[in-house]
């Protein structure tokens, strides 16, 4: 991870984080342990605790307590345990929290010590545009999700190849002349989908709108409401942000032996209670019987790309923790500037991590001229005919 290693050399010179709590509820993996080694190198205090009990790697928590760091987290954590989590890093009165999911940020939004907060993923983003439409959340939020540089990198590359890749690693199927239908086609699902072409399947997409669903056809895709593609269908892939995007109407027009994966934040895209009690057949896949049909639930309807393999690959982190690491950096230098609600990842900051990404790809790209600046100034006085 180059590029949070770049920003870490440069905040352990300049120390701009000494003295500040630093709360983060994100997934325990090796990437999250380099990102709270850089804010630690700026001066930080950093404590961790997991955003999915699926997604902890126990060798990092190990490593990173060995270290002395507060990490609140084990593999397969019970929802009790997790909460608990969550109430323990509240109370301590964090200067910033870092999110996945906005469940620390609702803990700890109304917290006087808390400068303001950087959250991760589009649910937590829509949760928290809720409470500031309500007039309740209380502190500032960096929409790292929606920076530009995320959403490519993250969203599009990261997501779209780790999705398919936990999907192979729990069955092993072949997609390969397949159908694969893939519920939403915001930045993640065009990855997925797209990934899913160029192993060899045919694409089904299926949005509520419009101006997807026409981007989706204008790149190719097969069109259609979901419960028309649940009749086709071999393998699906939920990534709405929505509850009961799959439920029990679709899945009695599925094929015996369709395969369900989510790839959204959280555990309800597909209706669990709808399935009913399933059994498992190899690990992290259960069958479900439903009516004649035999249909294979995937990680228990929980992120597939984490439950089942190994999320994003550090190339993918190292753009979004540092977009993290700057946005929390910013959020301590303009501390008390930025008013309650959801602001947008400064458009620099955006800029600076694409560049130092190029920069560790060997790209140069050109710069524009003085006269091509000037040009693109506003159009008073720009004297042209």
């Amino acid at each position: 991870m180059p590029v949070v290693r770049s920003l870490r050399d440069r905040l352990a010179s300049e120390r701009p984080l000494d003295g500040r709590l630093v709360c983060a509820c994100l997934h325990v993996t090796a990437e999250t342990a380099v990102l709270a080694r850089a804010l630690g190198a700026g001066g930080a205090e950093v404590a961790l605790c997991a955003a999915n009990p699926f997604s902890t790697q126990d060798d990092v928590v190990a490593a990173l307590a060995d270290a002395g760091m507060d990490v609140l987290a084990a593999r397969g954590e019970s929802a009790a345990d997790y909460a608990s989590h969550i109430a323990q890093l509240a109370a301590r009165s964090p200067a910033v929290a870092l999110d996945d999911g906005a469940d620390l940020i609702a803990a700890v939004h109304d917290d006087d010590a808390l400068l303001g907060a950087t959250e991760e993923t589009t649910t937590g983003l829509v949760r928290l545009r809720a409470m500031a439409a309500d007039g309740v959340l209380r502190c500032p939020v960096l929409a790292v999700n929606e920076a530009l540089s995320e959403r490519t990198f993250n969203d599009r590359f990261g997501t779209g190849q780790s999705t398919l890749d936990g999907i192979l690693r729990a069955t092993n199927v072949l997609l390969a002349g397949r159908t694969v239908v893939v519920l939403g086609y915001g930045a993640t699902g065009r990855g997925v989908a797209q990934r899913a072409r160029g192993a060899g399947a045919s694409v089904i997409v299926c949005e509520v709108d419009p101006v997807a669903a026409l981007e989706a056809r204008m790149e190719g895709f097969d069109v259609m409401p979901a419960l028309r593609a649940a009749e086709r269908g071999d393998v699906f892939v939920t990534v709405t942000g929505v509850r009961g995007a799959l439920a029990r109407e679709h899945f009695e027009r599925m094929k015996d032996g369709a395969i369900l994966a989510n790839a959204g934040h959280f555990d309800v895209e597909i209706s669990l209670d709808d399935l009913g009690p399933g059994r498992e057949v190899r690990p992290l896949v259960a069958e479900h019987d439903v009516g004649a049909r035999r249909l294979y639930l995937l990680a228990g309807g929980r992120v597939v790309n984490l439950a089942a393999a190994e999320g994003h690959p550090a190339a993918v982190m190292d753009v979004s923790f540092a977009l993290h690491v700057l946005a929390v950096e910013e959020l301590v230098r303009s501390a008390g500037s930025l008013t309650p609600g959801v602001h947008p990842v400064p458009g620099a900051l955006d800029r600076e991590v694409a560049a130092l990404k190029l920069a560790t790809l060997n790209v140069e790209i050109d710069t524009l001229t003085a006269e091509q600046e000037a040009y693109l100034r506003p159009w008073e006085g720009r004297g042209d005919a």
